[in-house]
C-alpha cells in the first residue's frame, strides 16, 4: 500500500495536469484506509462496498483505473450481478479486479430460482468475472413468497448453491430482498451467511420497513449488508432524472448524504452498497472515510427531515 501511495505522490502532478483521473487523486494519496467490520469467520469487509454499476458505460481503461483507486482507498468488497447492464458490469469488473482478486471479497447474484438456471448463471458469471470462485453468491431481489417456495423446492436454486459451495466455487451463501415477508421467510428456512436489504432512514421512519428484518438476522447470526442507504424518495412524476443509474431519487447533497449513510452504518450492519452513480459513490467514499456513529441529535435531525417524505418501501 505504501509503495503504491509513494508512486501516486510522485506522479500526481503529471496525471492531474492531464486530467485523466475521474476521482480525486489527492484523496487517494492522503486519506487513511476505509474502516472494516467483521463479516463471517476471519473475513472483514470495508464498511462500504463497490457496486459494479459504477463502471457500466465506461471504457475498460477507465473501469480499471477506478477499481484500482477505490482498492487503494481500502475498499475490498465488490458487488455485481449479471442483470447489471445485461452482463456489462461483470465483463468490466472482472478484468479491472484481476490484479487484486486475491485480496478482494467478490459478491455476485442470480435471479434464477431453479437449480439448472442458477448453475448456468453461476458458470457464466465466473467466466465473465475471470475467477474460479465467488466469495459470496446471493439470490437476487427475492420479493414474492412464490420465489421463496421455488428456491427451496426440490430442484430449486438452493440445491445449486449448496453443491457449488462444496465444490469450492462459492464460499458464502446469501440473498438480497425488497420484501420483509420474503426476507423473514428466507431467514427462517436456511442459515444464510448474509442478507442484503434496504436499510434507510426514510424507510425506517416513514415506512416502518427494515427493523424487523435486521432484528431477525441478528437472532439467526446472519451478517447484515445494506442497500439504499442514500435513497431519498421515489422520483416525482415529471421531474428530471439526472442520475440515470438510479431508479429512485438519491440524496446528492453531501451533508445529508453523509448523515443518511451514517444512519445506515449505525444500525449494526457490516457494510453498505452506495448508489452506482460515480458522483454519488464519491460522496459515500468520503463519508465512510471518517465514519462516526450517528449521535442522538443527528438521528432526530434525520427523523424530522423524513417527516414529509414518501419512502421507497413500506411494511
Amino acid at each position: 500500500m505504501m509503495i503504491r501511495r509513494d508512486f501516486l505522490k510522485q506522479t500526481f502532478a503529471a496525471t492531474a495536469a492531464a486530467h485523466i483521473l475521474p476521482w480525486s487523486f489527492m484523496d487517494t494519496v492522503m486519506h487513511e484506509s476505509i474502516p472494516r467490520r467483521p463479516y463471517a469467520g476471519d473475513v472483514e469487509l470495508s464498511i462500504i462496498g463497490f457496486g459494479a454499476i459504477v463502471v457500466m458505460g465506461l471504457e475498460q481503461r477507465e473501469a480499471d483505473r477506478i477499481v484500482a483507486e477505490v482498492f487503494d482507498r481500502g475498499i475490498n468488497y465488490f458487488d455485481v450481478a449479471p442483470s447489471y447492464g445485461d452482463g456489462e458490469a461483470e465483463t468490466k469488473l472482472g478484468p479491472a479486479l484481476k490484479t487484486w482478486r486475491g485480496k478482494a471479497f467478490l459478491a455476485c447474484k442470480t435471479m434464477a430460482r431453479d437449480a439448472k438456471g442458477a448453475r448456468t448463471e453461476l458458470e457464466r458469471s465466473l467466466k465473465r468475472l475471470r475467477t474460479d470462485h465467488l466469495d459470496l453468491y446471493q439470490f437476487h431481489a427475492v420479493t414474492r413468497m412464490e420465489e421463496v417456495e421455488q428456491i427451496f423446492a426440490p430442484s430449486g436454486a438452493l440445491e445449486t448453491f449448496v453443491k457449488a459451495r462444496k465444490e469450492g466455487k462459492i464460499n458464502h451463501i446469501g440473498f438480497s430482498a425488497h420484501s420483509e415477508e420474503a426476507a423473514l421467510s428466507m431467514l427462517d428456512r436456511f442459515h444464510f451467511d448474509s442478507i442484503l436489504f434496504p436499510t434507510n432512514f426514510v424507510c425506517f421512519e416513514r415506512g416502518h420497513f427494515g427493523p424487523r428484518v435486521i432484528a431477525r438476522a441478528k437472532e439467526t447470526g446472519t451478517a447484515r449488508l445494506a442497500l439504499k442507504a442514500m435513497a431519498y424518495t421515489p422520483w416525482p412524476e415529471g421531474e428530471p432524472r439526472p442520475f440515470k443509474k438510479c431508479w429512485y431519487k438519491p440524496i446528492s447533497d453531501p451533508e445529508l448524504a453523509g448523515l443518511a449513510l451514517r444512519f445506515t452504518l449505525s444500525e449494526d450492519i457490516t457494510a453498505a452498497i452506495p448508489p452506482g452513480e460515480e458522483s454519488l459513490y464519491r460522496i459515500a467514499l468520503n463519508a465512510a472515510q471518517g465514519f462516526k456513529p450517528l449521535t442522538a441529535t443527528e438521528r432526530q435531525q434525520l427523523i424530522r427531515h423524513a417527516a414529509t417524505l414518501d419512502p421507497l418501501f413500506r411494511t
